[in-house]
Formats: C-alpha cells, structure tokens, sequence
C-alpha cells in the first residue's frame, strides 16, 4: 500500500497562488495583470478555492476585494509558503547564470510606482536580480556600490549620466467620503475647512499649488505633516484629510475611487525623474536592458 503524503490532500497550487496575489493587491484586475489572466479567470479560480475550503476568503464589493476573516488568517500562511519557495528556487540557480543590479530610489517613488511594474522586468530578464536601496541622499558613484539611481531633480548631477523619465505634477487628492454638504470641495478656498496633509520632505507643495490657483495668502486651519508621501497618501485614503500629491503615485487608487481629484487640473513641478548612473563607468548590459525596460513602463504609465 502507497504511503500517504504527509501534507494531506492540498487545494490546486494554482488557486493558491490566484488567493495569495489577490489578497495582496486586494483587486482583482492588478492581481489579474500580475498573473496573466483575465479578471474573470482569476475570479472563477478564487470561488472553486472557497468552495473546496467551504469558507469565504474574500468581501467583495465595487471597491474592490477585502480579505474575510478566514481570509485573513490564510493570506499570510499562503503568501509566505510561495515567497519561501521562490527564494529556495533561486538559491539552487546557477550563480554565474544570475547578474545583480543596484538601484536607489526614493521610498515612496518604489513603493508606489516601480515595485508594482517591476514584475515585468524580471518576466523578461530573469537572470539579472534588482536589487532596490531607498534612500533620500544623492547617490555617490565613486563611493557607493549602486549601478544606478531614480532620483527626483532637474536632471544635473555632476559626473552622470541623466535620463529623464516623468514628469512630476502635484494635485490634491482625498477620500470621497472627506466632501460632504457642510465640508464641500467644489473650489481651493473651501481648502480651508479640510485639513491638508504632506510629506517633510515636500514641505511647500502646497504653497506652490495654492499660489497657483490665486491663493499665495491662504492660512491653513488644520495640517499633519508625515515623513514621507506614501503615508500622506494612506492618511488621505482613510479620510484624514487632502493630500498633495503627484497623480502618478496614486494612478490605482484613483481608478478604484478610493481617491478623487476634486479639482480637475494638476500643477507640473518644477522637478521630474530621472534614471541616474556613473559617467565615469563602462555601462555593463544589465544596466542597458533596465533603462530600456523603463522607458518602455514610462510609456505604459503616460
């Protein structure tokens, strides 16, 4: 008689890994995308794992997809048994097939914009490994072990190469529960009964957006300041207040109507990003096949 497997009978790998993507994005079309399936697919494949378990993994609703209680006790289980056998896989790959490429990059910038797109890259360049360092200082070259650097500016750093990639804007943004009859939104001055919320590191964004609507001497009734976009952001999504942002990191949220725009219009910056690397250095291919792949994400996200 066969010996029977220790692990018991498991769900399909595959409706495993559909459950442990969606409950990271929590939205079915960006965990589609991810997978290469249509939303529909993805769907199908999460009810057939509900039904097998007999429990319900995710809520649904128009906003998109929130983990259940049953949900939330499996998703970390699930997400972390794949994590852990993508790292053992890439252990047993041959070290010389592999290339390591460093970059910096502000947090907020990685977190919203490239980590999410980076999946792609490694779809078409799986033996070269990204490695991401975030950080605000200016990249030494000459000092620091980093191939190259996304960094926000005017595109002059002396001793590089700069290529520039986006253009930076900034525009408020909010959670559409925050406007309501007595606290509207229809024009900047009715700012002053919200609370405006940024980052340290962009401490006049909101002077500069004012001064541009004609407001160079609107007072402030209520602000908090964070340390970094990315928890601006998450304080607007939870109805804290309006934040000041650049559309560009917010692009899902405003799909999903987690944020709005509540004025139509966007201020460009006077800065935009740029990829950043050695002058002085030999350029080595890895470093040629992330710049293309890059520009060809820019091209999707504009």
């Amino acid at each position: 008689m066969p010996k029977q497997a220790p692990y018991g009978r498991l769900p399909a790998l595959n409706a495993l890994r559909a459950f442990a993507v969606a409950g990271r994005h929590a939205n079915l079309r960006a965990a589609a995308e991810e997978l290469f399936v249509t939303p529909s697919a993805l769907s199908h494949q999460i009810r057939g794992l509900e039904k097998q378990l007999g429990v319900q993994l995710f809520i649904r609703s128009q906003k998109g997809l929130q983990l259940s209680k049953h949900g939330r006790l499996l998703h970390p289980q699930v997400d972390g048994a794949f994590s852990q056998m993508v790292d053992a896989l890439s252990e047993i790959s041959p070290e010389e097939q592999r290339d390591t490429l460093t970059v910096s990059m502000l947090s907020t910038f990685a977190m919203r914009w490239f980590i999410p797109r980076l999946y792609r890259f490694q779809r078409s360049h799986p033996d070269i490994e990204v490695r991401i360092s975030t950080s605000i200082e200016l990249v030494d070259f000459d000092r620091d072990d980093m191939d190259c650097a996304i960094r926000s500016g005017q595109g002059e750093w002396p001793g590089t190469h700069a290529l520039r990639l986006l253009e930076e804007r900034f525009s408020p943004v909010c959670s559409p529960s925050l406007i309501t009859a007595n606290k509207p939104l229809n024009e900047p001055a009715d700012l002053v009964h919200h609370t405006l919320l940024h980052s340290k590191m962009r401490p006049h964004d909101w002077q500069t957006w004012l001064a541009a609507e004609g407001l160079p001497d609107f007072k402030v009734s209520h602000e908090l300041e964070f340390e970094t976009r990315n928890f601006a952001i998450a304080a607007a999504i939870r109805g804290l207040g309006v934040a000041i942002i650049d559309p560009l990191l917010v692009q899902e949220e405003l799909k999903d109507d987690r944020l709005i725009q509540p004025f139509s219009h966007s201020l460009p910056a006077s800065s935009a990003y740029y990829l950043v690397w050695s002058a002085k250095r030999e350029e080595p291919a890895k470093l040629a096949a992330f710049r293309t792949w890059l520009l060809e994400e820019v091209a999707r996200s504009t």
